[in-house]
C-alpha cells in the first residue's frame, strides 16, 4: 500500500498564494464601499454639523472677531456677554413660556388626533374610508401657505388675534402623522386585536392597552416630527401676533435681528439662534433611538 503524503501549507503561504484578481477585487470593493457609503455620509454629516458649530462658537466671541478677513473657527476669548445682551434686550423667558405652552399644547393635541384618526382607518368599518384616506393624502400635498389667508380671517373673525390659542387652532390636523401611523398600524398582526376583542375589549381599551405600546417607536417619530414643527414655526405666529406678550421665540429672534441691524450684532443673533434650538436639540435626543425604528415600520405596507 502506497502512503500518500499531503503537505500543509502555512498561513503565510496561502496568502502568497491568493489571486492577485481576487486581492485587486477585494481593494476595489473596499475603496466603492469608503467612496459609494461613507464619503457621502461623511459630508452631509458636515454640511449639517459646521454651520451649527460655527453659530456655536460665533455666539461666544467678540464682534471684532465675528467680521474680520480672517475668520477663526474658535474664540480667542470666550466669553457668555452675547447672552446676557440678548436676555437684557429681549424678553426671552415670555418668549420661551409661550413657545413651550404652543409646542406642548399643539403636539400633544396632534399626535392624539393623528393616533385616533390613523386606528379608525385601519381598525374600524365605515364607508368612503379609502376616499377620506386619499383626502389625507392631498392634504398633506398642499402647502400650508395655501390656507394662511383663510385661517387669518377665520382667526381674526373668532377674535384669535395675538393669544396663544389662535396660534395653535389653525394647525392641529396633522396628515403626516396620520399617514405614518395609518402605514404602521396595517402591519399589526390583526390575531391579537382579534384575540383582544373576543376577550371583551373595545376599541379604545385595543388602542391604549395593545397598538399603542407595540406602536411607541413610530408615535415617538410622530411626537418628534411634530414638536420641532411647532417650536420652529415661524410664519402663522408672525402674521397673527404682533405683540411681544404673544410671540413666541422664533418671532422674537427676529424682533432682535431688526433691533440690531448692524454687522456687529452677528454674535447677539448667534446667541439667541443657539436659545432657540437648543430645546430642539436637547428633545431630538432623547427621542432620536426611536426615529430609525419608527420611519422604516410600515414602508412595506401600502
Amino acid at each position: 500500500m502506497s502512503a500518500v503524503t499531503t503537505s500543509k501549507k502555512t498561513p503565510s503561504q496561502d496568502l502568497r498564494q491568493v489571486d492577485p484578481n481576487r486581492r485587486a477585487l477585494s481593494v476595489r470593493n473596499v475603496i466603492a464601499t469608503l467612496v459609494g457609503g461613507y464619503l457621502p455620509l461623511v459630508l452631509t454629516v458636515l454640511v449639517v454639523f459646521l454651520p451649527l458649530l460655527w453659530m456655536m462658537m460665533g455666539s461666544l466671541k467678540q464682534p471684532n472677531e465675528i467680521t474680520t478677513l480672517t475668520p477663526q473657527l474658535l474664540p480667542k476669548e470666550p466669553s457668555l456677554d452675547n447672552y446676557a445682551y440678548v436676555l437684557d434686550r429681549v424678553p426671552l423667558l415670555l418668549l420661551f413660556r409661550n413657545s413651550l405652552i404652543v409646542t406642548v399644547v399643539g403636539s400633544s393635541i396632534k399626535v392624539v388626533l393623528a393616533l385616533l384618526s390613523a386606528y379608525a382607518l385601519v381598525f374600524i368599518r365605515f364607508p368612503f374610508k379609502d376616499l377620506i384616506f386619499v383626502i389625507i393624502l392631498v392634504a398633506l400635498m398642499v402647502p400650508p401657505q395655501v390656507s394662511m389667508l383663510p385661517n387669518y380671517l377665520t382667526i381674526s373673525e373668532l377674535g384669535g388675534r395675538n393669544t396663544l390659542w389662535g396660534i395653535i387652532l389653525p394647525g392641529l390636523g396633522t396628515a403626516f402623522g396620520t399617514f405614518l401611523l395609518r402605514q404602521h398600524f396595517k402591519t399589526l398582526p390583526m390575531s391579537i386585536l382579534e384575540a383582544a376583542e373576543m376577550d371583551g375589549a373595545g376599541h379604545w381599551r385595543r388602542l391604549w392597552r395593545i397598538v399603542l405600546p407595540i406602536s411607541a417607536p413610530t408615535v415617538a417619530t410622530v411626537a418628534l416630527v411634530t414638536i420641532v414643527t411647532e417650536w420652529n414655526d415661524y410664519l402663522w405666529p408672525l402674521v397673527i401676533t404682533d405683540r411681544p406678550e404673544t410671540m413666541t421665540l422664533p418671532v422674537g429672534l427676529s424682533l432682535l435681528q431688526t433691533l440690531e441691524s448692524n454687522s456687529g450684532s452677528y454674535g447677539y443673533l448667534m446667541a439667541g439662534a443657539v436659545m432657540v434650538i437648543l430645546p430642539v436639540l436637547i428633545v431630538f435626543a432623547a427621542l432620536q433611538r426611536h426615529i430609525v425604528a419608527g420611519l422604516t415600520q410600515g414602508s412595506v405596507t401600502g
